[in-house]
């Protein structure tokens, strides 16, 4: 094949491929304007606006107890390890009774012998006429036996104290003492109770979201732990005074939870959001506040009219989030411009 006969053949080739791409890219060109058009105009609608308030916090639990003993002994019992269930009023520790029943032993003997000298000064002195000297000996004699009889009260209220029990059911979540025979005194020795059938969520509000915040209100709850679930939680109490030792004037929420914590998966101090409708309205007309602008203190949009873009100066009412009410101005069905 001649060069000459070549170069027709290369040219009908190139005449042929730009035959079948031109309409295809004047397509793809076309998408794209309307695209970038679209991009540029909003079309105005009715829609349900909700305002929502974002707090967050920690688990708490309402039952919580930190258990010591009132007095210093020896430890004779430990009856329970962290991670334990325990009953209410269950014996969970004790110290050495041996020397305080011994006491108690002794103190009861006094009591006995003071009871006996008592009865005896009271037959002494029966059928006399009763003096101010007599009557003091006797009053005498009803004191010291009223102070024995503290004595063993006392001492026996040592026996009682020297057996720690619990006065809410729940988790052991802390022993410091573990092991029987060591020498303690009350703060060395804690044993911590936790009701996980008790917890709730404590968020903080600021002056100006808790007015925001009703009792009952019914909130969703998204903990760090459990990303992708949604617990639901009801406004339980909220603090009329601030909390202390706050860098700033925050009150606390009290956030239950709908759902019984049965499984323990939920545990103290894990952190959550609880997500607030504070209001809401239905079937409004709104826009996206991007799409406004401002005049002074007036606000407008360019409303498409036919081909041209009118100003048109707006009369709005709410603010929710990310939207404006419209209340006059434009109607549903309007287009309007970004520019």
């Amino acid at each position: 094949m001649s060069n000459k006969l070549k170069k027709y053949w290369w040219i009908i080739a190139i005449v042929v491929i730009a035959v079948i791409l031109l309409p295809n890219l004047a397509k793809k060109t076309d998408s794209a304007k309307s695209k970038n058009n679209k991009s540029k105009t909003y079309t105005v609608k009715r829609q349900n606006l909700t305002e929502t308030l974002t707090l967050s916090g920690k688990i708490q639990a309402e039952e919580k107890v930190t258990l010591r003993f009132q007095t210093s002994g020896k430890l004779n019992w430990v009856g329970v390890k962290e991670g334990d269930y325990v009953k209410k009023y269950q014996a969970i520790a004790t110290l050495d009774q041996y020397e305080v029943k011994k006491k108690l032993e002794k103190e009861l003997n006094d009591y006995l012998n003071e009871r006996w000298d008592f009865e005896q000064t009271h037959d002494d002195y029966e059928g006399r006429v009763v003096t101010d000297a007599i009557k003091r000996i006797l009053e005498k004699a009803q004191f010291d036996l009223n102070n024995t009889v503290l004595d063993v009260e006392i001492q026996n209220l040592s026996v009682e104290l020297a057996t720690l029990t619990t006065p809410i059911e729940g988790i052991v979540t802390r022993v410091t003492s573990r092991y029987a025979g060591v020498n303690i005194t009350p703060a060395q020795s804690e044993f911590e109770v936790v009701n996980p059938a008790a917890i709730y969520l404590s968020v903080a509000a600021d002056q100006t979201e808790v007015t925001k915040i009703k009792r009952e209100m019914e909130t969703e709850l998204t903990f760090d732990a459990f990303p992708q679930e949604k617990f639901a939680g009801t406004v339980e109490s909220i603090a009329f005074a601030p909390k202390a030792g706050e860098s700033s004037t925050v009150y606390e929420i009290k956030i239950t939870l709908n759902e019984p914590n049965t499984d323990y998966r939920l545990r103290l101090e894990m952190t959550a959001d609880a997500l607030f409708v504070v209001n809401e309205k239905n079937d409004v007309l709104a826009i996206p506040s991007t799409w406004l602008k401002e005049d002074g203190e007036k606000r407008y949009v360019l409303k498409g009219l036919g081909r041209k873009k009118v100003k048109t100066y707006l009369e709005t009412g709410d603010e929710w989030d990310s939207y404006v009410e419209i209340l006059k101005g434009l109607a549903e069905g309007d287009v309007i411009y970004a520019q």
